[in-house]
């Protein structure tokens, strides 16, 4: 796995290269401001992007911006968000072109090696992975939404821990359920959300999907 990391704090981007690299992961890159990982990004073709939020010049969606951008150029690029804060209105534009191989973490998941380590790994196979605290905060601005509010409170925290990226054995060692329970919850997900059996998208992504447009539409 070839990664870049765009982060202009040096103490962090440093410390993030370094624990990647005992890893045995390949940081190919490191860049301090959005144009250097930009140019990193067409030098190097990284497998994965790690950028961080705020970035020079104006530290407000700079990295967010970058991100956007290095998916145009690269469709196939893994990208890995990461944020001080939970940013609703960056969640969402970097998603909405589709979930698959993005990730949006708070920074202090850094510190949780295995965590973030995991996220990374599940963003670099294709995977989604967002913060169980942006994931909470987004449903808590997205309950007015009829077709969320037909979910039972059990098949909220389904949904929840869909859109961290989870699998349906990993729900189901989180909620401690069977794996048959977790697929019948999500059976029921697509069913109240209108989400027939022969959707052409990937009805997990679109579940997920369908509360962040809401966000969007009113950020």
């Amino acid at each position: 796995m070839r990664i870049v990391i765009a982060e202009d704090d040096a103490l962090l981007r440093e410390g993030l290269a370094l624990l990647l690299r005992a890893e045995g992961l390949d940081v190919v890159a490191t860049a301090g401001t959005p144009a250097e990982f930009l140019t990193a990004l067409d030098d190097h073709r990284p497998d994965v992007a790690i950028v961080d939020v705020r970035m020079p010049p104006t530290h407000t969606d700079e990295g967010i911006v970058a991100a956007v951008e290095a998916r145009r150029r690269r469709p196939d690029l893994a990208v890995l968000v990461l944020s001080a804060y939970v940013e609703q209105s960056f969640a969402t534009e970097l998603l909405a072109g589709g979930a698959a191989r993005l990730g949006y973490l708070l920074k202090e998941r850094v510190g949780r090696v295995a965590e973030f380590l995991g996220a990374l790994h599940r963003v670099a196979g294709g995977g989604t992975a967002i913060d169980p605290e942006v994931v909470a905060q987004l449903f808590a601005r997205t309950r007015h939404d009829e077709r969320l509010d037909r979910l039972s409170p059990r098949e909220r925290e389904v949904l929840a821990l869909m859109a961290e990226g989870l699998g349906n054995t990993a729900i189901g060692e989180r909620l401690v359920v069977t794996d048959g329970a977790v697929h019948k919850h999500i059976r029921s997900i697509f069913a109240k959300l209108d989400l027939p059996p022969d959707d052409a998208a990937d009805r997990r992504v679109t579940a997920v999907l369908r509360y962040l447009d809401d966000v969007r539409s009113r950020a």
